[in-house]
């Protein structure tokens, strides 16, 4: 950790990006958004929900065009423009008429949605850039911060929609986006880049060079490998577990023994969960490798999918945390993983590629296992989904070539 605490300039772009990021994960709050929207908006409730698909969907198209752009412009800018852009959509989402309710996808889901990813991804790359030889530590604090949101701003929500109303809400939530973007986005920048556009770099604006030269390959040199679709296959793969059980948490958990309050209570334990994976798995990557670390989420989540066919109770509880904690795992090793093996020169377009997987995993499964109605075999697919993402990254481990 010396070496860490030595990179003070490093630590300032890591900590205000982390700051940044509690503000982005707004994404993941939706949920706690729904019912008030739907009774303010007179809104179907199942069109309601929807909101969250359009933006976890643009938010990984943000995630790819945030990565190109950080390529041709200042990473200042790019969160700037990505911080503007969810303050605009979540404004206009005040003063949507009823009748027009469908807008709130666009303005929330759309224009939120790519703001957050392009800000996320320019956020990301600059902390891998800044600790070169510690990027699962680097990575860990950035994405733990955007995972840690859902604890902060769910209750948040929750109190200003009693107080205020939903559309005083969104005015409210759109005004401190802005406050905090426009007060930190001059700070994320990569070593050698300007403390904000237009000035002069700063003489210690510097990061400790990697302890290996890699080759540095392009976003089009990285679909060409096999390796580029071995990540992004395990990824698509490895995520299906949560996105499937996400949504119907608090229902299981009454099916299988435990209070509504206490049901209410492990979806803030799933937050909390996430948040922790996110730091946890990358700073265990340092230590075991990427390959090792990302195997073992993987396989936890197998193991957790498999066990949910005959939880009960607080037992159930724990198999759910598991699950959880490895989907915040991979949001925090596979930025890594990709820099791993492409280079940390583009691993903010790269990456974006990869999160294709990422994408289909949560539009496409979902509508698959609506049609199976057991919900028994819904695990056991599941645990062999996750089997067939440890098969990929195994095969990643043995025969992948690294930059």
């Amino acid at each position: 950790m010396g070496s860490i605490a030595q990179n003070k300039k490093g630590l300032k772009v890591l900590f205000i990006g982390a700051a940044l990021q509690l503000v982005l994960g707004i994404i993941y709050v939706w949920s706690v958004f729904v019912t008030p929207v739907s009774q303010t908006y007179s809104w179907d409730l199942t069109a309601a929900k929807l909101t969250s698909s359009y933006m976890l969907c643009f938010f990984v198209v943000g995630i790819l065009a945030g990565g190109r752009l950080q390529t041709k412009i200042a990473s200042a800018k790019v969160v700037l423009l990505g911080g503007l852009m969810l303050a605009a959509g979540t404004l206009a989402s005040a003063f949507i008429p009823a009748a027009q309710a469908w807008l709130i996808y666009l303005s929330y889901g759309i224009v939120g949605g790519f703001g957050v990813g392009a800000a996320y991804n320019a956020i990301i790359s600059s902390a891998q850039k800044w600790f070169p030889a510690n990027r699962g530590f680097a990575t860990g604090i950035s994405v733990c911060a955007f995972g840690f949101s859902t604890v902060i701003f769910a209750p948040l929500v929750e109190a200003l929609v009693a107080r205020f109303e939903v559309r005083t809400t969104f005015m409210i939530l759109a005004a401190a986006f802005l406050v905090v973007v426009l007060a930190l986005f001059r700070f994320i920048q990569l070593p050698g880049e300007a403390a904000s556009p237009g000035a002069p770099a700063s003489p210690g604006a510097s990061a400790p060079t990697a302890p290996q030269k890699q080759r540095q390959f392009t976003i089009t040199e990285a679909l060409k490998t096999k390796e580029f679709y071995f990540i992004t296959l395990s990824l698509m793969f490895g995520t299906a577990t949560y996105f499937i059980l996400n949504p119907s948490f608090k229902t299981f958990a009454v099916e299988r023994g435990l209070d509504p309050a206490i049901g209410t209570a492990l979806v803030m334990m799933t937050g909390v969960a996430n948040a922790l994976g996110r730091l946890g798995i990358p700073l265990i990557s340092d230590k075991i490798g990427r390959e090792r670390a990302a195997l073992v989420a993987i396989l936890a989540t197998a193991g957790g999918a498999a066990a949910l066919c005959f939880a009960q109770g607080a037992l159930f509880m724990v198999f759910i945390a598991v699950i959880a904690f490895c989907y915040g795992g991979y949001s925090g090793i596979y930025p890594v993983l990709t820099a791993d093996f492409f280079g940390i020169q583009n691993v903010g377009s790269n990456y974006g590629a990869v999160m294709a997987g990422f994408a289909l995993s949560a539009l496409v499964f979902p509508m698959i296992f609506s049609r199976i109605e057991n919900v028994t075999v819904k695990f056991i697919v599941l645990a062999l989904l996750a089997v067939v993402a440890a098969l990929m990254v195994l095969r990643l481990a043995h025969g992948g070539k690294k930059a």
